[in-house]
């Protein structure tokens, strides 16, 4: 009984962060029941993360930008403009993909770059700037891709990397053995992070939950992950893409958390005059999370590109949407100041288990979009809500 009012309490404290867990798994229950078990099938769900990744490689840059307080509305045709850029370098300039890669990257920072002066050192509202950059980098897809309309790749080592899959090494079962082993070893990440964290909360006298609750968190969470590796590792394995997709989360989970960086972040976010006063330089904070931003816009091309095998004049339409979606729906506060990378993968998943759930059931594309924009309401709705009820 202690232990279930201990977990009604834990989720009410923390109802931002695992409301959306709960709705993922509410979700999926809902697809995979209505679906006869094709939702939760190998095929479905790897197909389903990789479709996710060059949106949640957005959402964690999105996630960052709405922390502090601004928006960024170019990402999607950046990320389009600068996928053509890479498939021109690969086809017609005949660079390599291990030089392309980095040359497009780096590009993506000056893009950023550009942005966050006009924020930070112009002072131009960041919708307004981004709204500006959204224009131009749509001309300038349109102005690189006019001659052909698409430009085709046919370069095994970049399309691998939308399509790919890490080697097998063994087959175990019908299992891919290196998924499993790399299942395992970000279980082990996990419960030494938890244990850790745990650690130091309790080093400086900071309220923990008791040993069995944090016992039963580390089993729920463990299983979870341990279930979806099962499921990838019955088809191809992890792919490339959802590779990447974890690096980026670990690293900028890393930096938010972690590092004095991340702490600033937060606190631009919360009051940026306090920040100022405080001796934090807001506009070099500005830069930094606009030319990341920009980074992952180049990052999230690059695999959108790699995944089509080619580049369009459309590429890029909407991305900015669906980051701005997930990040809102995996708890980053309209505020500022909150929300979370982790969070952001996870809303973007749940936006594309709606959407793939959606289209295995057959619902019509306006039925889908309305729907959509019915539980980004609801997201924002309940951030509110959540606020109010803390002040």
């Amino acid at each position: 009984m202690n232990l279930f009012k201990e977990t009604k309490t834990l989720v009410k404290v923390n109802i931002r962060e695992y409301g959306m867990y709960i709705a993922l798994f509410v979700i999926m229950l809902v697809f995979t029941v209505m679906t006869d078990g094709l939702f939760i099938s190998s095929r479905n769900i790897s197909n389903l993360l990789d479709a996710t990744g060059y949106i949640a490689v957005l959402a964690v840059g999105m996630t960052l930008v709405i922390v502090i307080r601004h928006i960024d509305l170019s990402v999607g045709f950046a990320a389009g403009f600068m996928g053509a850029i890479a498939a021109l370098l690969i086809t017609q300039a005949g660079i390599p993909v291990v030089l392309t890669i980095p040359i497009i990257l780096v590009l993506g920072i000056v893009v950023g770059l550009f942005n966050g002066v006009l924020v930070a050192s112009i002072g131009i509202p960041s919708f307004v700037a981004s709204l500006a950059g959204m224009l131009i980098f749509r001309g300038a897809l349109l102005r690189v891709t006019e001659k052909t309309g698409t430009i085709n790749i046919k370069n095994e080592q970049f399309n691998a990397i939308g399509n790919g899959y890490i080697p097998e090494l063994a087959n175990v079962g019908g299992l891919n053995l290196l998924s499993l082993l790399l299942g395992a070893l970000f279980i082990v990440l996990y419960i030494a992070a938890e244990i850790s964290k745990r650690r130091n909360k309790l080093k400086y006298e900071l309220e923990v939950v008791s040993g069995q609750m944090f016992a039963l968190k580390l089993a729920f969470v463990s299983a979870i992950i341990a279930y979806v590796t099962w499921i990838i590792a019955g088809y191809n394995g992890f792919s490339w893409t959802v590779i990447i997709m974890l690096i980026v989360v670990v690293i900028y989970h890393f930096l938010t958390t972690k590092t004095v960086l991340g702490r600033n972040i937060y606190a631009v976010g919360s009051n940026p005059e306090a920040a100022h006063l405080s001796g934090i330089n807001v506009k070099k904070i500005t830069y930094i999370v606009f030319c990341s931003m920009g980074l992952l816009s180049a990052l999230s091309g690059i695999l959108y590109t790699s995944r089509l095998q080619s580049a369009t004049t459309t590429a890029g339409t909407l991305f900015e949407l669906d980051a701005i979606a997930a990040a809102y729906v995996g708890g980053v506060s309209a505020a500022g100041g909150v929300g979370k990378v982790t969070g952001s993968i996870i809303g973007a998943i749940v936006m594309a288990s709606l959407s793939s759930g959606m289209n295995l059931l057959g619902v019509g594309i306006s039925y889908q979009y309305m729907i959509r924009g019915g539980v980004l309401a609801a997201a924002v709705i309940f951030d509110v809500m959540t606020r109010k009820q803390r002040s």
